[in-house]
């Protein structure tokens, strides 16, 4: 692997009671986080493919273990999201290049398909900031009830030589969703908007 890892995190979140309702199964979102040395820290690059090909060396290692947390099959997988923090001497297009549709294949092949784009977010940050990674059904961008997000947060990341770089799968949408459209068991998955 070309990037330089100083740490991996993975967590799962549970939601087993919203607002009084208990939630069976719970729904479950897995997130997993590797904090990275930027190799342009500080420096203009005009070509930043390298950050493109390490991106896609982080969507399969970070994917894989999303789905290994939730102790799923890949199949089972429903939504992803992926985003990426630059600390103080890179810029945001390094988070950029990071993200780009090269991290997504292998993220693809961790969840089994995933017709829909990966939705993302980029900022510049620093230790302790949070970094939000949305998500959206990974077949379907029009299934509503897995629109949503979870925060990510390391104490020490990213460094001001690093970048953060999440990503975040589910077995499930929302806790009770209820605000209509297209539903999970009726996507197809083939244009990745239905």
């Amino acid at each position: 692997m070309s990037a330089k890892i100083r740490k991996i995190a993975v967590w799962v979140e549970e939601t087993h009671i919203e607002i009084g309702k208990a939630i069976s199964p719970p729904t479950r979102k897995a997130v997993a986080v590797a904090v990275i040395a930027n190799p342009f820290a500080g420096k203009f690059v005009e070509d930043l493919s390298p950050l493109m090909d390490i991106g896609a060396e982080l969507g399969g290692l970070l994917g894989d273990k999303c789905v290994a947390a939730l102790g799923i099959a890949p199949t089972e997988a429903e939504s992803y999201g992926k985003a990426a923090m630059v600390g103080e001497n890179g810029e945001l297009e390094h988070a950029a290049a990071i993200l780009h549709p090269k991290l997504g294949g292998p993220l693809r092949v961790a969840v089994e398909k995933g017709a829909a784009l990966v939705p993302s977010s980029k900022k510049m940050g620093g230790p302790g900031q949070v970094l939000d990674v949305p998500l959206g059904h990974k077949d379907a961008a029009y299934v509503r009830s897995h629109f949503d997000g979870i925060e990510v947060r390391l104490n020490d990341a990213p460094r001001a030589n690093e970048i953060l770089v999440a990503v975040a799968v589910t077995d499930s949408g929302r806790p009770l969703p209820r605000v209509g459209g297209l539903t999970s068991d009726q996507a197809t998955g083939k244009d990745g908007l239905r």
